[in-house]
């Protein structure tokens, strides 16, 4: 039986937990875990040893045991009360015109705290706010602010590819995506169509950027100049995947040539000046060598 269990709580939020009991489980089953002063149920994701190497050496909290029918019930209520401390929250920001976005709530298994998500540009004070909703729900409240990509996980959607954003259905963290990643896939600069639905830089531009610059790799830099049967060209732009270059010369006219073509006249130019650099070193070391055009020295008879 596996000792160790990676478990995925509402939100996407995951976590290793011990089995120190040994129940069988298998991925998808429900497990009821300790957390922090209670208990919470969550859904096993990964289990074997790949977990157990990731979890490393660190003390892990428990799994208490697997979820009864009584236990499925409760949680349906929790999921239901969910919905109406959503509305209740959003109605009391309103009231105390705090500027926040409330995303989502979360409601503890046990139901002994409370967790009010939000989303917001700026600091907010919201010590009033967490006071009535304490004495509203007489439990544990924590309002916890998130980023705009945190809240696109949490609340799910569908991409512009017609599939499920990756963040909330396989993504396990968030790497930073930069727009130098859109300029190596030759993408025109269009915020509105490389942005996901958070409005930030669509994940999936990182995915084959190793991809893209490993293939231009291969290629002449943009600008390098080359010469071939029409004269010197300027390399304009490539395309990694017809492997082939487009060279434009001094009369505007554009020429398309292979990758192994514009290869082929890089070496032969380099071949060229290596040539030309061999003769021009043994001209100057003949003439070094050379013996100088001496005139004879008169020489007179000795008269003695």
């Amino acid at each position: 039986m596996a000792k160790i269990l990676e478990i995925e709580f509402k939100g996407g939020r995951k976590a290793f937990y011990a089995n120190p009991h040994e129940f069988p489980f298998r991925v998808s089953d429900r497990v009821i875990v300790e957390v922090e002063k209670g208990e919470g149920m969550g859904t096993v994701i990964n289990l074997g040893s790949l977990v157990d190497k990731r979890a490393g050496d660190q003390t892990l909290p428990q799994i208490l045991r697997k979820p009864e029918k009584s236990d499925f019930d409760y949680q349906l209520e929790n999921d239901d009360l969910e919905k109406e401390a959503f509305t209740d929250c959003k109605e009391r920001i309103e009231g105390h015109t705090l500027d926040m976005k409330l995303v989502d709530v979360e409601y503890q298994f046990d139901r002994k705290k409370i967790t009010f998500y939000f989303t917001s540009e700026n600091r907010v004070d919201f010590r009033a706010l967490v006071r009535d909703l304490a004495s509203r729900y007489r439990t544990r409240i924590e309002l916890r602010q998130i980023g705009v990509r945190d809240e696109a996980k949490r609340i799910g959607g569908m991409g512009v590819c017609g599939r499920k954003l990756c963040c909330s259905s396989f993504l396990r963290e968030f790497e930073p995506v930069i727009t130098q990643l859109a300029k190596d896939q030759n993408l025109a600069l269009n915020p509105t169509k490389l942005s996901g639905c958070c409005g930030r830089l669509m994940c999936c531009l990182r995915y084959e950027a190793d991809m893209y610059i490993e293939s231009q790799n291969r290629f002449p830099s943009i600008g390098t100049k080359i010469k071939t049967d029409k004269g010197l060209g300027d390399l304009i732009k490539f395309d990694i995947f017809k492997d082939v270059c487009t060279l434009r010369y001094e009369n505007g006219e554009t020429q398309v040539l292979t990758l192994e073509e514009t290869e082929s006249f890089i070496k032969a130019a380099k071949e060229r000046e290596k040539n030309s650099h061999r003769k021009s070193g043994k001209n100057r070391f003949n003439r070094r060598n050379k013996p100088k055009n001496r005139k004879p020295r008169d020489t007179k008879p000795n008269e003695n």
